[in-house]
């Protein structure tokens, strides 16, 4: 059956088209399209260096660091050279493969493995105390090196983590900061008492996850974690929930909303299905379904749970 669009609603939808325009601008994008399959080489593409190209991509594609040597892609790094789709020279003499992305997740769902979707959380790095300014550069660097290795994409940003009292800021009010730069989570990086050593921290909508190591720890933390994430709902099948939302009364909530439900692991499609004064109910095409869309949402602050009616999640928005 059709979803239906309500009479109250009907200037709400028609002043979308003005959100969906800001939304689409790279400021205010959510999750960002990795290329994932599309890998740079030094010098030519040919033998053991398309067979090297086929680990990063394995890497990117699943998202887990051992993937590279993992036994169960022997064969697909063995016959690298029959998934590329071409191949052709770059900058400073290097190669740029790209492989067939539905053939090699084919051959990774064939193994047992789980696919982290190629839209994925743009990431704010941020340093406390902030970097000296001829630090920045190699940072830079070192950190974009290691998250283009994973597939995660970052950029640093100046995200405040602490208020106007030198407060350190709530995971909701940091994440709102990013969410203003167009960024999904925010990985913080303190100084440690051990030179190169820093403590990391991973914020997103959904929680947050800390460790310790050295520049290249932080961009490879994140995107474990994220794995992990998303590894919840993997084998499960794509299923439609309607997540109905109250409190969603201007264009900014609603695209607060939109962001939370586009973050979660899994997610394929969101979508609005119906709008009644200040109530929202979303098409959130999900692995897993509603059960996803519950289990995800249950550490979100922002979207208070109110149980379940007519087949609908029914969550209420606290900005």
């Amino acid at each position: 059956m059709p979803y239906r669009l309500t009479s109250v609603s009907l200037v709400f939808c028609l002043a979308l088209a003005t959100m969906v325009a800001v939304l689409a601008s790279p400021v205010a994008a959510a999750a960002r399209p990795v290329r994932v399959y599309d890998v740079e080489v030094k010098g030519e593409a040919v033998g053991s260096v398309v067979q090297d190209a086929m680990r990063r991509a394995i890497v990117r594609a699943t998202g887990r660091r051992e993937a590279a040597a993992d036994p169960a892609f022997a064969a697909l790094v063995t016959d690298a050279a029959k998934y590329v789709l071409s191949s052709r020279k770059v900058s400073n003499g290097n190669s740029l493969v790209t492989f067939d992305g539905a053939a090699v997740e084919q051959e990774i769902t064939a193994a047992g493995r789980s696919v982290w979707g190629s839209e994925r959380p743009f990431t704010f790095v941020v340093f406390v105390p902030a970097l000296a300014p001829q630090a920045v550069a190699s940072a830079r660097t070192e950190l974009d090196r290691a998250a283009e290795y994973r597939g995660l994409p970052i950029n640093l940003a100046p995200v405040p983590v602490v208020d106007a009292m030198g407060m350190e800021l709530s995971r909701e009010a940091l994440l709102q900061g990013a969410q203003r730069l167009g960024g999904d989570a925010v990985l913080i990086a303190r100084a440690d008492a051990n030179p190169g050593i820093y403590q990391w921290t991973l914020q997103t909508q959904f929680g947050s996850e800390s460790w310790t190591g050295p520049l290249e720890a932080g961009p490879n933390g994140a995107a474990d974690a994220l794995t992990r994430a998303q590894e919840a709902s993997a084998g499960s099948a794509e299923l439609e929930a309607l997540v109905q939302v109250a409190g969603v009364s201007t264009l900014n909530d609603y695209a607060a909303v939109s962001r939370l439900l586009e973050s979660i692991p899994g997610q394929k499609k969101v979508s609005v299905a119906e709008t009644n004064g200040d109530t929202a109910t979303f098409n959130v095409l999900v692995r897993g379904g509603a059960d996803t869309v519950d289990r995800v949402l249950s550490n979100s602050s922002r979207l208070q749970r109110g149980g379940n009616a007519n087949g609908r999640l029914l969550y209420t928005y606290r900005p």
